[in-house]
């Protein structure tokens, strides 16, 4: 089913103008326009490892982020509200209409919410940076945990550990009192309870479909007083997929996310400063192939 989808004649598209709707950010993938009372956001096919963004990008990961985005939000809307104001398949407005090839299955017109100053990170398995501090200290973000866990142990509960944002570099993650003094109690406690009930209902979903949700952050916006679940949700390149099927505790695990492209990286003579090296046909090509099996294992279709 994937090899009708893959093509290397794809042309990944890299860069988004669009003339006369005024760019507001640029980002490692996303590009965000001003609509007045709206907000457009435009997923490229750009990718990011170690903090650089590589010359050559991945076709149509745009899209899937975005697409994948929207199925989760159509999903959680009985949990959470979002900040959509258009749905997948809903027209684009007739301002946007000239940019359509463009804007086709990588964009999304939202609330102009005001962004919660913190990532909402949780954890269902012990990967990653948690995985280190693991070893070092026995806790994850300064959590005890028992005794005995290996690399990729399912915990004993899913955590909720908050982090910083940061505009470049790294996110630092910060203990829920941390949280409470950015964004205050009450706000810090509701989204903790959102972040895990939302992780929870997916994570059974995506165990049925074949993945397991290692750990995923979400980001949280106000808009009227109200709380609103915001940007993308659930994808490849915000959430740590492994393929259930796989899955081995006591090493590292195959993943559906762009891991693959910094296991290729890691295997150069690259200092993870600019400029990024381009990527080769086949990483590209394989890279593809794990973001759109993310997208059918997940929506039980092909990205169309």
């Amino acid at each position: 089913m994937l090899a009708s989808l893959l093509s290397m004649a794809d042309t990944p598209l890299l860069s988004i103008e669009l003339p006369g709707v005024p760019k507001l950010k640029s980002g490692k993938v996303r590009e965000v326009f001003d609509l007045g009372d709206s907000l457009l956001f435009v997923a490229s096919d750009r990718i990011s490892a170690f903090d650089c963004i590589m010359p050559n990008g991945i076709p149509r990961k745009g899209e899937v982020l975005t697409q994948i985005s929207h199925f989760w939000f159509d999903r959680m809307e009985a949990l959470v509200p979002n900040h959509r104001l258009a749905r997948a398949a809903d027209p684009l407005p007739a301002r946007l209409a000239p940019f359509a090839a463009s804007l086709a299955g990588r964009s999304m017109i939202v609330r102009k919410a005001r962004p919660l100053a913190i990532e909402c990170v949780v954890r269902g398995y012990l990967a990653g940076s948690a995985w280190n501090e693991y070893k070092r200290d026995q806790t994850v973000c300064g959590i005890p945990l028992p005794v005995g866990l290996e690399e990729s142990s399912e915990l004993p509960m899913p955590l909720f550990t908050p982090a910083t944002k940061a505009e470049t570099g790294h996110d630092e993650n910060i203990p829920f009192e941390g949280a409470v003094g950015i964004v205050g109690r009450e706000t810090a406690e509701r989204v903790r309870d959102l972040s895990l009930k939302i992780y929870g209902a997916a994570r059974e979903y995506a165990r049925q479909r074949g993945i397991l949700i290692a750990d995923t952050k979400f980001e949280f916006g106000l808009w009227e007083d109200q709380i609103l679940l915001i940007d993308e949700v659930l994808t490849p390149d915000s959430s740590r997929f492994w393929p259930a099927d796989q899955y081995r505790p006591g090493r590292s695990q195959p993943s559906f996310d762009k891991q693959f492209v910094r296991d290729y990286l890691l295997t150069l003579d690259w200092d993870k400063t600019p400029p990024a090296p381009a990527l080769p046909a086949a990483i590209v090509e394989r890279t593809q192939a794990k973001y759109l099996e993310a997208f059918e294992r997940l929506t039980g279709r092909p990205l169309s």
